[in-house]
């Protein structure tokens, strides 16, 4: 019944969540790019990384026992490790706006912006010698803005691959009874199938909230899963889904790296197989702080709710992308 009280947000996006503004600096000739997540005041922040191939940067400052409590933005870029470079360019900007945390003394002073990352591998497609830099990242900050976010070939999803199609970035949001907004940002690129390869039906449709996905196709029967197909060379080229989820609510680091371990539930349903050996799923959780919450329970439905919103968004980024370097999009495979 709970689920009945629930409806995505006014854009369906991250931004939903009030105070969050999520800006794209994208690289359609090289296909990468860079997304960044900006909580206009701060926002106290987890993370919670599941995949084996991981890359990332800031995550350990995350950790509850640790010293900050806020961040000022999150990366998500392309580029596989070389694309933590865009860090440098996002933390310039946020200095410029005088956002960070301080540090000094009374005669001398500093702000030193905290801006967790993460990336996913894309040296595959398109270029693999032109990866996002500084100046992209200062770009990606300068293109911050609230309101309807641009999904699919944008951003950190630019040159993502999922499960041999082409994947791209998707957002989606809930609103929850008693106030509490959930929203996820997500790069859809994962080594495994958002689809089953024989129906070619979306894994997650089953969470579709009022026919958010505009599939053609009626609903079909998912086929027995193929263990040997999808651990072929032809997959191995594709790994790691990141993203980040936003809630309203009021949360310490130890509530919201918890938001954070639940939300990758979001990937098992969306994906086959997940969290394997080639990917580097790392979610981020930012709790902007606006909503109280009680108790335990609460804090686990929100949490399985974020489950849900980061599904349905990761299927969004998948939906949303377009046949380009060489990849064929879903919609081109099976909605024509």
């Amino acid at each position: 019944m709970l689920a009945l009280l629930m409806k995505p947000g006014p854009f369906n996006s991250i931004t939903d969540v009030p105070g969050i503004q999520v800006g794209h600096f994208t690289d359609l000739d090289n296909l990468t790019g860079v997304t960044v997540v900006f909580p206009e005041n701060g926002a106290v922040a987890g993370v919670d990384v599941r995949g084996s191939a991981p890359g990332t940067r800031e995550t350990d400052l995350l950790n509850p026992v640790n010293l900050v409590e806020k961040v000022q933005a999150i990366v998500l870029s392309g580029g596989s490790a070389y694309g933590l470079e865009a860090v440098s360019g996002v933390m310039h900007w946020l200095e410029e706006h005088n956002k960070g945390y301080p540090v000094g003394n009374e005669t001398t002073q500093a702000l030193v912006p905290i801006v967790p990352a993460a990336v996913i591998f894309d040296l595959l497609v398109g270029s693999s010698t032109v990866r996002p830099s500084a100046e992209y990242g200062y770009l990606a900050a300068q293109n911050l803005k609230s309101g309807p976010v641009e999904q699919g070939v944008v951003g950190v999803g630019t040159g993502a691959r999922n499960g041999g199609l082409k994947g791209g970035t998707g957002t989606a949001s809930l609103a929850m009874p008693g106030g509490v907004m959930v929203g996820a940002i997500v790069a859809a690129n994962a080594h495994g199938r958002a689809h089953d390869p024989v129906s070619g039906e979306i894994y997650a449709r089953f969470l579709e909230q009022n026919g958010e996905f505009k599939l053609r196709h009626t609903p079909q029967s998912l086929a027995a899963p193929d263990y040997t197909d999808i651990f072929s060379n032809s997959f191995v080229r594709s790994n790691t889904v990141i993203g980040c989820v936003a809630t309203s609510a009021r949360l310490t680091k130890a509530q919201a790296q918890k938001i954070a371990q639940m939300a990758h539930d979001g990937i098992a349903r969306a994906v086959f197989p997940a969290h394997t050996m080639f990917d580097g799923d790392v979610i981020f959780c930012l709790a902007t702080g606006e909503v109280e919450i009680e108790g335990p329970a609460e804090l686990s439905r929100m949490g399985a709710v974020a489950a849900d919103v980061f599904a349905r968004a990761l299927v969004h980024g998948v939906l949303h992308a377009y046949s380009v370097g060489g990849l064929v999009s879903y919609r081109d495979l099976y909605e024509k």
